[in-house]
């Protein structure tokens, strides 16, 4: 099958170096993707990898690589890998892990182009950029609507817990907090997910945008995403034009300068980590 996209550049470093890298990214066919997990601060592996939530990655984009060129429909694909990942994992849960506050879940953009049209289904925060011929940049997902609700509650959790962004997911308020949100998950009050509960694809949020040849995209993880909708560095368009000219790893290096030498206590720019898993896959249609 000939491919839609030309990879120009990707890039995927864990927040830390003791950290599993808890995203992915790739691209096949018509189909690209960016994945974004996570899991319940000191909850132990039991998929043989540093983390449950890398696993996650991992497994659905390895299976997003297999079977999206002969998929047809964004949410009947989705579905599909998370039922494979549900079956996978419920087979060696032991019982202390079948609890669905437990698992790991996670954000994700998967976009197809038809024609000159591209779908766009995502789950939480991951972004899509479209710069089309003209240098007009569209932002699409939901990521700076929650980015603006995660700041408020990360800044009130840091203030309450008197921690940083390195330690705030050890403390009780933290944990309780996440709990509180892990549970609506659990009785479908939250927001939809990419995890083991496929009937979240049901939720996808959709959207079509206009996407000519020539059209750059730019697909994020928030830990990327963070220099225009958190750190405000610069704007989309400003990114798209660097990611294009420079590449990815310089953007990347300056959201580090940021969380590690600029804003380490999580003063100015509140979260929940000093650094994220940084993500970003940049393709030419």
């Amino acid at each position: 099958m000939a491919t839609m996209f030309t990879v120009l550049d990707r890039i995927s470093w864990p927040g830390s170096s003791d950290r599993a890298n808890e995203d992915a990214c790739g691209a096949s066919g018509d189909w690209a993707w960016v994945i974004d997990t996570s899991i319940f601060p000191g909850t132990e592996p039991i998929m043989g990898e540093r983390s449950d939530a890398a696993w996650l990655a991992g497994f659905a984009s390895r299976r997003l690589s297999d079977l999206a060129p002969n998929a047809d429909d964004g949410p009947s694909l989705i579905r599909h890998v998370m039922e494979e990942a549900r079956v996978a994992f419920l087979a060696v849960a032991p019982d202390e892990r079948r609890d669905p506050v437990t698992w790991p879940v996670g954000a994700m953009t998967l976009v197809r182009r038809r024609n000159e049209s591209l779908d766009v289904w995502s789950f939480a925060d991951t972004t899509a950029f479209v710069r089309g011929p003209d240098g007009v940049v569209l932002t699409v997902g939901e990521a700076p609507g929650l980015r603006q609700f995660e700041a408020a509650k990360a800044a009130e959790l840091l203030e309450a817990s008197g921690a940083t962004p390195k330690t705030v997911t050890q403390t009780p308020v933290f944990q309780e907090w996440l709990a509180g949100r892990r549970q609506r998950q659990k009785e479908g009050r939250g927001l939809a997910l990419l995890g083991l509960d496929p009937s979240a694809a049901g939720r996808l949020r959709h959207e079509a945008v206009h996407c000519p040849d020539g059209a750059a995209l730019l697909l994020t993880s928030d830990g990327f995403s963070a220099l225009v909708d958190l750190y405000g560095a610069m704007d989309a368009a400003a990114m798209m034009e660097a990611a294009l000219t420079s590449g990815l790893e310089p953007l990347a290096r300056e959201a580090r300068r940021i969380e590690i030498e600029v804003d380490p206590g999580g003063k100015l720019y509140p979260r929940f980590k000093e650094s994220d898993d940084t993500t970003a896959l940049l393709l030419r249609v």
